[in-house]
């Protein structure tokens, strides 16, 4: 006799519908946004359960980041279950954890602009469409990466340059990356918005057709001074910064090469995106900050921090001293490197000299030596810095100045002394002493900003 057969296995759904309550939603939670909206087709029960506006809040901070159920454009709505909906239907083109990771780079970069650089904070400008990017895509004629196209979404860079001189100048030190600034070589670097991308990459083309014929570079940020010209190259999404030698091809890589990652899926990165992150990393952690130029904030290149900064001690007198890469700056022949360090000098307590107090101290004369690849290449002593022989004051601001120094070949190092004398060099109050400067490094780094 024939065994009967076996019984018809239960729908998935009738499985879920016996579940109680806690399971249920751990269920759906550990299902998905998607599933559990295809669930809530099933039954009433299901539907009811998916409804529940706290399962909605775990999808949306896990998928999304999403704290507040608010839409792209940071309004208000209902609940996070519409949120999750509106966002899909902005974002759904990009993979989700992508999407979040852009959001979340734009809301940790404005938020450290709106706290310590808000004249900058009011240079950014609101995410662009698909469509305004399909249209910059046609002009262009070739297709921008994945990343670069989600960071324009949210947030389309920084005021453009315009006609108007004297509006430029009003944000010329506002740029999103910033700079430096040495006797006339002044570079402030500005984030690019979009209708700029467009308009410069094709000016670049039309200027140097030799040269970049066939490639797929934009110009994705440029300085208002002294020109600095930064390109991502479409085709492998590789970043470059132009050298004094762009005019017949000269760039160099501005982010590690095996970081960047084409593909477009959730673990694509370009070097726009690995580099923008990187230089918010810094700004968190105080390795580079805002400073004065004469009248206006800027963000300032010069290293704040060890191993980058050197510090050093002397008799109450601080020596901090860091150096930047410039890779526009043409040097002189066999000067391949050019480099700008930036030495901040202050007397944090008490200028203390064999046991005596001093109010003061000034400085009367300088030494440097300079190594290329171990080797000195320059040995130098002159009177004060840039012409000036500043006096410190217990407890007042750094005495800050900039310089630079050329390398035939990297890496390098520079350090070396300052003659100080307590009291004035019209009055002094003792002998003179000497004050060590810490050796700095000269080398390109991995990222070049």
């Amino acid at each position: 006799m024939a065994s009967p057969p076996p019984p018809e296995p239960a729908p998935a759904e009738a499985g879920l519908e016996s579940m109680e309550g806690l399971v249920l939603d751990t269920v759906i939670s550990r299902a998905g946004a998607r599933p559990a909206a295809a669930l809530a087709c099933a039954s009433t029960r299901l539907r009811t359960a998916v409804a529940d506006d706290s399962l909605w809040r775990g999808f949306c901070a896990e998928d999304l980041g999403l704290e507040a159920p608010v839409d792209p454009e940071g309004q208000p709505l209902p609940s996070f279950q519409v949120a999750y909906k509106v966002w899909l239907e902005s974002f759904g083109m990009y993979p989700l954890p992508m999407v979040k990771r852009v959001k979340q780079f734009w809301t940790s970069m404005k938020t450290w602009l709106s706290e310590n650089f808000p004249e900058a904070y009011r240079t950014l400008c609101k995410g662009v469409s698909e469509a305004q990017l399909k249209l910059a895509e046609d002009d262009l004629g070739f297709k921008l990466p994945m990343p670069t196209k989600l960071l324009y979404r949210f947030c389309n860079a920084q005021l453009p340059f315009s006609e108007d001189h004297d509006a430029n100048k009003s944000i010329s030190t506002h740029g999103l990356i910033g700079g430096y600034a040495f006797y006339d070589h002044w570079v402030n670097v500005h984030l690019s918005p979009l209708e700029q991308i467009v308009e410069e990459t094709k000016d670049f083309y039309r200027e140097f057709p030799d040269v970049f014929h066939g490639h797929k570079f934009i110009v994705v940020a440029t300085s208002w001074f002294r020109p600095k010209t930064f390109l991502l190259d479409c085709s492998n999404g590789e970043l470059y910064v132009g050298t004094y030698n762009l005019p017949i091809g000269g760039m160099l890589p501005c982010v590690p090469k095996a970081l960047i990652k084409p593909a477009e899926n959730d673990l694509a990165q370009d070097g726009l995106l690995l580099w923008l992150e990187e230089h918010l990393r810094r700004l968190q952690n105080g390795m580079i900050k805002t400073r004065m130029l004469m009248t206006s904030r800027y963000i300032s290149l010069y290293p704040e921090a060890p191993p980058s900064c050197s510090s050093a001690v002397t008799n109450g007198i601080k020596v901090r001293s860091s150096a930047v890469f410039v890779p526009e700056h043409p040097g002189g022949p066999g000067e391949k490197f050019m480099f700008t360090y930036s030495i901040r000098m202050s007397v944090p307590e008490a200028c203390m000299l064999g046991g005596v107090y001093y109010s003061s101290c000034q400085l009367c004369s300088r030494h440097w030596t300079i190594r290329s690849c171990d080797r000195v290449v320059s040995d130098v002593s002159g009177g004060g810095v840039i012409g000036q022989h500043p006096v410190l004051l217990p407890g007042e601001d750094e005495f800050v100045y900039e310089s630079c120094t050329p390398l035939p070949k990297v890496p390098g190092s520079v350090e070396g002394s300052f003659s100080f004398v307590p009291g004035k060099l019209i009055r002094p109050e003792g002998k003179p002493f000497e004050v060590m400067v810490a050796p700095f490094p000269l080398e390109v780094p991995e990222y070049i900003f």
